[in-house]
């Protein structure tokens, strides 16, 4: 009870948020800390839950941001169309690259993935007849404005975009938590802990892994078209492996295998770096030393331990009142 409680109070506080909190530049990153737990939360699939570390999100994500763009610059398709096609393509990218990939396992996929990255970053660099390279996409359109006769939502201010990637992103969070509650996340899960007796229990291991895989890219496809038409311009730099890193730091940071591990971790990397400006010659050091202290005294992630937290202080109330 009270889970669905806090879930309440959560998606309340995040709808009246852009409401209480009028500052441009705080509306910016929020749409940023939206966009990217996106990215973690696909991370958090193929990683927390099937136990395969892929460094290639950031990769899948500049596919989805430059299909999108380009489809609705090149083509002139419409700005929602685009949308919708970019994590297809993404997904399409990533039944061709992880059906060899996931032949391997453990730290040779990681190592398979970051080259996959690396590939895909140089592509986006060079081909500059299709992306522009390093110069990037300038005028990429917004979603066209939605009229609903008592009131228009035009995507251009960010205000209402931020509504936009905060209904795309509790669409997200209800598909993960069917998935994860259902056969394939229990699979997934046995996958994780050990394989070798999936596979000997019957499951073909192969399809889950690479259902995962695929759908962890398409939600970086979709974050990516969603920061291409909120940012209106791209250039590959957001799409390195720096990127991938990130989602693989917010998936730990947060707590891997876990709902809303994504939630917090993603959004803490992309508010942390933001806050240490205030020191800006040693907000680095200071950004990797939390970092690191995060990561040993708190192995499991942030949400494990506060749940464990809690749990302890319920268990020592009865002790309490006797006493």
């Amino acid at each position: 009870m009270w889970r669905v409680l806090a879930i309440a109070v959560l998606v309340a506080a995040a709808i009246i948020f852009p409401l209480i909190v009028t500052v441009n530049y705080f509306l910016h990153l929020a749409i940023l800390a939206l966009i990217f737990v996106m990215v973690a939360q696909g991370a958090n699939i193929i990683q927390g839950y099937t136990g395969y570390v892929s460094i290639a999100q950031g990769a899948f994500m500049g596919i989805g941001a430059y299909s999108s763009a380009l489809l609705s610059m090149r083509l002139g398709l419409p700005v929602w169309v685009s949308m919708v096609v970019a994590p297809i393509i993404t997904a399409v990218a990533a039944v061709v690259a992880g059906y060899p990939s996931l032949r391997v396992k453990g730290h040779y996929f990681a190592i398979v993935t970051l080259a996959m990255n690396m590939v895909v970053f140089i592509v986006l660099v060079n081909w500059i007849s299709l992306t522009k390279g390093e110069p990037g996409l300038p005028s990429i359109p917004s979603p066209e404005p939605i009229n609903l006769g008592f009131v228009e939502f035009a995507f251009e201010k960010r205000r209402p975009y931020y509504y936009l990637t905060l209904t795309m992103l509790l669409a997200v969070m209800t598909i993960v938590t069917l998935i994860v509650r259902s056969r394939i996340g229990q699979v997934l899960q046995a996958i994780r802990q050990n394989e070798v007796f999936a596979e000997a229990a019957g499951i073909a291991c192969w399809k889950y892994k690479l259902f995962a895989f695929v759908f962890s890219a398409s939600l970086a496809g979709l974050a990516g078209a969603l920061y291409a038409h909120y940012m209106g311009f791209i250039n590959p730099t957001p799409f390195s492996a720096d990127a991938s890193l990130n989602a693989i730091l917010a998936v730990i940071l947060g707590g891997s295998g876990t709902l809303t591990g994504p939630l917090v971790g993603g959004a803490l990397t992309v508010l942390l770096p933001e806050v240490l400006r205030v020191a800006e010659v040693y907000r680095l050091i200071a950004y990797g030393l939390i970092l690191i202290l995060a990561v040993i005294f708190l192995p499991r992630g942030l949400v494990p331990a506060i749940a464990s937290l809690a749990a302890r202080l319920r268990r020592s109330k009865p002790e309490g009142g006797a006493a």
